[in-house]
């Protein structure tokens, strides 16, 4: 503390009266009583001054005096002292391999899903008869009672058909909710199940970061939320074009995250479903606006889908601009906003465009590829 004193004193002191007792070959008595030096040997030179200086605060007392000597050509030393705390890089170039897989992804997500919803189609028309048998021998050699299996199957055929379809999702959740519990694990999951753009692995995590998550109450959140729409989505989008909105949304979600956390300098890691599940919940909402939605710990209170929806956005929105970074709200949004646009506008674009391509690929089945061969295809 007394140096920093020591070093005000030097600014404070004009440079006339500085350099009159130093050319006299003395300091200012005062001076020299209150920062504690020695006194000085006669030398011409006024850069030899901080020579007499005590040799642990050299640099934090040079530099002052250099300021007042030589203030066109500072130091090395005085550059570096005044350089700002280093901040992470915003290297929008980085963003350019997010996009193509972003797009990549994207678009494979639907082909395969138009490639699936053709073999679905096949497939069921190919076990018709073999259903018709299977239940005639269930008839005629009935199973055991109490048997588990019959029970799963029992359950199982209970579900919607959207719970069918999301139960896989809550499982992988699960899985990774598990790894994360593994501490020689813990490397691998912070540098692939969570996205962050100054990562150096940037493209996988967009996709595994929608599967992962640290606490359990995030992940039970999510399931639940997911559950919840489930059976509405699916029935309004079907099996195939639902998993390849909730798939997509969550690598567009958090690409949208990539380019907020460049745009502010707030960067993080982040994880979760909720840009998908925001995307779910958004094309509901677009789709049915009038549907009547309650809180689970306030089932008392209903409130429209679209009222619902605004309000998140609202929310997400202030979140964004206030800067707060509890949640990852650029994720949210770019959900909400994709699942807005899907419905409006995606579905008549992607999906009711996809005959040219399912063609394609009846083509080339029914030409020899992997199961086909002579006329066994048919047409969608």
């Amino acid at each position: 503390m007394a140096w920093r004193s020591c070093s005000v004193l030097l600014r404070l002191t004009g440079e006339d009266v500085l350099r009159s007792s130093v050319r006299a070959g003395r300091w200012p008595h005062s001076l020299q009583h209150r920062c504690g030096f020695r006194k000085a040997a006669r030398k011409p030179e006024p850069r030899k001054v901080e020579e007499d200086l005590p040799p642990p605060h050299t640099e934090s007392s040079e530099v002052p005096v250099q300021r007042r000597t030589s203030p066109s050509s500072p130091s090395p030393s005085t550059h570096r002292a005044q350089q700002a705390p280093p901040s992470p890089p915003r290297a929008f170039s980085r963003l350019f391999r997010p996009l193509v897989f972003t797009v990549g992804f994207t678009g494979c997500s639907f082909g395969s899903a138009a490639i699936w919803q053709y073999e679905s189609v096949k497939s069921q028309v190919r076990n018709f008869f073999n259903d018709i048998r299977a239940d005639w021998m269930e008839k005629m050699h009935p199973p055991k009672r109490g048997d588990v299996r019959r029970q799963i199957n029992q359950w199982w055929s209970s579900l919607s058909e959207g719970q069918r379809t999301i139960t896989g999702i809550i499982a992988a959740n699960a899985v990774v909710f598990c790894c994360w519990r593994i501490p020689s694990l813990q490397r691998t999951m912070l540098r692939y199940f969570t996205s962050n753009p100054t990562s150096k692995t940037l493209c996988s995590p967009m996709l595994l970061s929608t599967f992962s998550h640290f606490s359990f109450f995030h992940m039970a959140a999510n399931m639940y939320v997911l559950w919840s729409f489930s059976t509405s989505a699916v029935s309004m989008l079907g099996r195939e074009q639902f998993l390849a909105v909730y798939l997509s949304a969550g690598v567009i979600s958090t690409f949208v995250s990539y380019v907020s956390k460049m745009v502010t300098g707030r960067f993080g890691p982040s994880l979760g479903a909720s840009g998908a599940i925001m995307t779910i919940l958004a094309a509901v909402c677009t789709k049915m606006p009038d549907a009547k939605l309650a809180i689970i710990f306030l089932p008392m209170f209903t409130f429209t889908a679209a009222n619902a929806l605004k309000a998140i956005i609202a929310m997400d929105t202030a979140g964004l601009v206030l800067g707060w970074t509890f949640f990852d709200h650029a994720a949210h949004l770019g959900g909400a906003m994709f699942g807005i646009w899907y419905v409006l506008f995606g579905h008549e674009l992607i999906w009711k465009n996809r005959e040219p391509f399912v063609k394609l690929w009846h083509d080339w089945r029914t030409r020899g590829g992997p199961g086909g061969g002579g006329d066994q295809g048919g047409s969608m």
